[in-house]
């Protein structure tokens, strides 16, 4: 088996895995927490220290879930495996908190592995712009420019992120995993930008 072909099918079982977590895991989390909630609502007589535990456990069900719809989405939504990076990212940019400017320039799909790889190495950027650089917007640019995928993202925040952290270095190794480039340029005073660039020969 080749390497392209090892991560192709690596990149297929993990898939295989997230929709396992959505269609099993995820489920039975929300049919605990109805039951929990009804239990609650249609049990007005429990004692106060028996509705304290059950309302405990029905609040760590829901952020269960939460949870678990983050990770599903973050690793490999099923609209990037229907209908491709660009409407992927698209949703993605819409949920991130801070505006996010957005260009994709693809005339056609490339390998799913690239997909997802280029799909992390955004969603985790716009994470740490979130979370940690107090960002107050994004921009985002992907293009195919011969047989390499561009992905390059920008934030205005206060940059100063560390290359060597474990974060960036997670992103450094799924690149590549696919013999791609990866470089992150973050000054003390911003801005921070994280480029990879992606071999998508089929």
């Amino acid at each position: 088996m080749s390497r392209t072909d090892l991560i192709e099918a690596v990149d297929a079982e993990r898939r295989r895995i997230e929709r396992d977590l959505h269609d099993g895991t995820q489920q039975r989390l929300v049919s605990l927490a109805v039951n929990l909630g009804l239990a609650m609502a249609t049990r007005p007589d429990l004692p106060s220290d028996a509705r304290e535990v059950i309302a405990t456990a029905h609040l760590e069900a829901k952020e269960a879930i939460a949870e678990l719809n983050d990770l599903v989405r973050g690793l490999h939504p099923t609209v990037l495996e229907d209908r491709g990076l660009d409407a992927a990212l698209s949703g993605l940019a819409a949920r991130t908190p801070l505006p996010v400017r957005l260009r994709v320039d693809l005339e056609e799909r490339v390998a799913p592995s690239v997909e997802s790889v280029a799909y992390f190495v955004i969603s985790e950027a716009l994470t740490n712009a979130t979370k940690h650089a107090d960002a107050m917007h994004a921009e985002v640019v992907v293009r195919r420019v011969g047989e390499v995928l561009r992905v390059r993202v920008t934030d205005d925040g206060l940059g100063g992120a560390d290359a060597a952290g474990t974060g960036l270095t997670g992103l450094a190794r799924r690149v590549g995993s696919l013999d791609g480039a990866f470089h992150v340029s973050s000054p003390v005073g911003g801005p921070t930008t994280i480029t990879a660039e992606l071999p998508c020969a089929r």
